[in-house]
């Protein structure tokens, strides 16, 4: 389970619910009609030989030692991203039900919901299990280990600072740290080449990052740990949760907290919005429709599956909110 779906978790049971600058003011943006990112990631050039064996420090204290990459299955789609996008893709034999993307379309699911199935693992006969820490159960994990194979836990993604540092812990395990370091420099290159795009001078606009399921009435505003912050720094933007004083993950909406957040435009993910009946349906959420965002309906959107990898595909996700709150560039 990755560390946005816990954190949602623990708000959705805590309900009772099951199931740089910019201009003046941001352009205005449907969410209707935000363009898709393409579902695929992109592998450099050249596959990598992995050097094997490696022993690397797993982020749970355990030192872990992989001898053979032949079969590697990633427990969360942003560590299957990275994988795919070192280029060991034929590498992977199954997936956590959050890797979406296009090439791995294919593969056995060894989650249950969000929760590993041990024994789903254990029949593909990994080399190499690649987990975060809010992967689970503890039970299932610690099954996994207990049959003798090596299960690497990495930090999960709270900010563009953990790009490159996810990046190196599976490339380490993989025994392909050079491709690391060379999809390092790859998306650095292009997250710096995304935010060159951004407007010169201006006022930043206020953007307020909203977490929808409409089907389950979960209506949720992210605040200081959401994960939408340092994204919407980088892309000039100020993000009004914290501002406006949320101090924690996800708060459930109210009137009031978004009154104070006073939006100039508002993020979503692309199933939050479909779930909620798009744009008609997210102004009738109460207090929506009286934001600036609201009257203006300036409604930005990402993919779900990519908004908050904080993977290799982050660039396309930077270079969207830019072209979503800005327009395209003159």
């Amino acid at each position: 389970m990755s560390r946005f779906a816990v954190a949602l978790t623990s708000v959705v049971l805590a309900l009772g619910v099951s199931a740089c600058g910019g201009t003046a003011a941001p352009s205005p943006a449907t969410g209707a009609g935000a363009p898709a990112l393409p579902d695929r990631v992109e592998p450099l050039a050249q596959a990598p030989v992995p050097a094997l064996p490696a022993t690397v420090a797993s982020a749970d204290g355990v030192q872990v030692t992989v001898t053979s990459a032949d079969r590697v299955i990633p427990l969360t789609g942003g560590l299957s991203e990275i994988v795919y996008t070192l280029g060991l893709g034929p590498k992977v034999v199954a997936k956590d039900i959050t890797a979406t993307f296009e090439q791995a379309a294919e593969l056995p699911v060894v989650t249950r919901g969000h929760e590993v199935s041990a024994e789903s693992v254990l029949s593909l006969r990994p080399t190499l299990v690649l987990a975060e820490t809010t992967s689970g159960p503890a039970e299932a994990l610690a099954q996994i280990r207990d049959a003798g194979i090596p299960l690497l836990v990495v930090a999960p993604a709270k900010s563009l600072d953990d790009v490159a540092k996810r990046t190196d812990a599976v490339a380490a395990a993989l025994g392909v740290k050079e491709a690391g370091a060379q999809l390092n420099q790859r998306t650095a290159d292009r997250i710096a080449a995304a935010r060159k795009t951004l407007p010169a001078s201006g006022k930043k606009p206020r953007v307020a990052f909203l977490y929808l399921r409409g089907t389950a009435s979960v209506y949720l505003m992210g605040g200081s740990d959401s994960g939408a912050g340092s994204l919407l720094e980088a892309a000039g933007a100020l993000d009004t949760g914290p501002e406006s004083g949320l101090g924690k993950d996800f708060t459930p909406i109210t009137s009031e907290a978004l009154a104070a957040a006073a939006p100039d435009a508002i993020l979503v993910m692309s199933k939050g919005l479909e779930s909620v009946g798009g744009v008609d349906g997210l102004v009738k959420i109460p207090g929506v429709a009286q934001t600036p965002a609201g009257m203006d309906r300036r409604v930005v959107t990402v993919d779900d599956g990519v908004l908050l990898n904080y993977g290799p595909r982050t660039d396309q996700v930077l270079a969207s909110l830019i072209t979503q709150l800005y327009g395209k560039a003159s």
